[in-house]
């Protein structure tokens, strides 16, 4: 697999993932099993869920994994590697298995949202990678769901390309806002690439171009009549730029018989001259003209917009969104959960730490959403030993994740199984979704959140509890490694 540079993404890896490879190799450990799970700890901007994304690039990535001859050269002039297992590398390919919840469902802390199991080697140098796709596009994707709820209908374009942290961060972000709920992107490539639809219309250098802004909105609606949306703030926007905008309109689009048309704003008090736009364009004959704002806007800005009566039809949200500024970092890990021992057997593994919230949760594990059958609802999910069942026939008792003392009973509710199984020895047996259907996950699944989670401050406690057994197993482990149960 290349980047769009020619680098070889199989070496963006962490050093240490060689490492550790050469040593495994070295201990004949290079096809002992083991299981490692993908979770992460705490909510962005401190909210009730996130959304994953990033699969569907990590499935090209695993597909492609590969080393190049000049890899090899590379790695052989650190003189660290036995060379055996650079002949071990020369022929890598992927021959694991993986599970994941499928992007844009709503995910929480704590619970796998991806599991490999795989040889030591190949498990390990997927860890980079996988976090790295997966922590930057649910990160940007569970802020563009924020950023468009507080729309409330209301259309969110993507506006960060030229702010965004790198190609990819532009790329594959404009990718995740669209899962997330944005309607389109200002970045081209993705719209070739991946389908996000692109718009556009002009910069204010448009507008200075021309001799007069009332001869560059002209020029603009006879070039574009379909698709006039003019840029009223270059120079005074209630004094010059609205009234040009609507002598264009009447000069241009009324004798063709066009009623449809926009103006966007991209500075000033929005609240105030968009009530004023919208009392201009109404006297002046055009109802059906669109406002559409942008300027370092973010959910809270769009929600006091709203909430002081804006007139606004649309937004472009920019900087804030594609880099997450409030909260830019989603902090996923890839922690070691099992092994097999020669005989098939899984052995369950723990990490500790004096830091509670890093203790992780041990053994082959698989997460099942409690939707209630009458509400449709989503009322906890449950993380369990992949062996186990839920009988969602009767009744289970689920319990807060931060206070063991506190439950609820759940007597009518279905169990749903989230991850499913994307790679089988190797060979992926998930057929992707396409990006509109992945859109369409995501905005029907958030719908089944009740709107405490879905709240900006202080949401609601979603429960994401431990099966009996899981829990057993980890504070028997705890206990054997001297760790007080509380």
């Amino acid at each position: 697999m290349k980047s769009a540079n020619g680098i070889n993404l199989t070496m963006l890896c962490d050093f240490y993932e060689l490492t550790m490879g050469n040593g495994y190799y070295a201990e004949g450990m290079q096809d002992k099993i083991c299981y490692f799970d993908i979770f992460y700890r705490e909510v962005p901007d401190k909210g009730g869920y996130a959304i994953a994304a990033g699969l569907e690039q990590i499935v090209d990535y695993v597909q492609k994994l590969h080393f190049d001859e000049e890899d090899i050269s590379y790695l052989r002039g650190r003189g660290l590697f036995d060379e055996g297992f650079l002949d071990y590398l020369k022929n890598f390919r992927f021959t694991g298995d993986i599970w994941a919840i499928p992007e844009g469902t709503p995910i929480f802390p704590m619970e796998p949202v991806i599991t490999v199991r795989a040889p030591a080697i190949q498990a390990q140098l997927l860890e980079t990678y996988m976090l790295l796709e997966l922590n930057h596009q649910s990160l940007i994707a569970t802020k563009a769901n924020r950023v468009c709820r507080a729309a409330q209908g209301r259309a969110v374009l993507e506006f960060g390309s030229r702010r965004a942290q790198g190609i990819a961060g532009a790329v594959t972000g404009a990718r995740a806002a669209f899962i997330g709920g944005c309607a389109g992107t200002a970045c081209t490539v993705s719209d070739q690439i991946y389908g996000v639809p692109a718009a556009g219309t002009m910069a204010h250098s448009w507008v200075q171009m021309f001799d007069s802004e009332y001869e560059a909105f002209v020029s603009y609606c006879k070039t574009y009549p379909k698709n006039a949306v003019l840029l009223v703030d270059t120079f005074n926007t209630l004094k010059s730029g609205i009234p040009n905008a609507i002598r264009a309109f009447n000069a241009v689009l009324r004798p063709m018989g066009i009623t449809k048309c926009g103006i966007r704003l991209d500075s000033g008090d929005m609240a105030y001259l968009t009530q004023k736009a919208r009392q201009m364009l109404d006297e002046a004959g055009w109802p059906e003209c669109t406002i559409t704002v942008s300027n370092s806007l973010d959910e809270r800005l769009i929600t006091e917009l709203i909430y002081q009566g804006a007139k606004i039809d649309s937004f472009g949200v920019g900087e804030r969104l594609i880099t997450s500024r409030s909260s830019p970092v989603f902090g996923g890990v890839y922690k070691l959960c099992a092994v097999e021992d020669s005989d098939g057997n899984i052995i369950p593994k723990i990490k500790l730490s004096e830091n509670v919230g890093k203790i992780t949760n041990p053994g082959f594990k698989k997460v099942y959403r409690f939707f209630d059958r009458q509400t449709g609802m989503a009322e906890a999910d449950y993380i369990c030993m992949r062996d186990e069942t839920v009988d969602d026939s009767g009744a289970i008792e689920i319990c807060d994740p931060h206070d063991r003392w506190k439950r609820k009973t759940l007597d009518c509710f279905e169990a749903v199984e989230l991850q499913v199984q994307v790679f089988k020895n190797g060979e992926l047996v998930y057929e992707l979704p396409t990006l509109g259907e992945i859109k369409d996950r995501c905005a029907a699944q958030v719908a089944r959140l009740w709107p405490e989670v879905k709240r900006f401050d202080y949401p609601h406690q979603y429960y994401v509890d431990l099966s009996e057994t899981l829990m057993a197993l980890k504070d028997k482990m705890l206990l054997e490694r001297g760790h007080e149960i509380v």
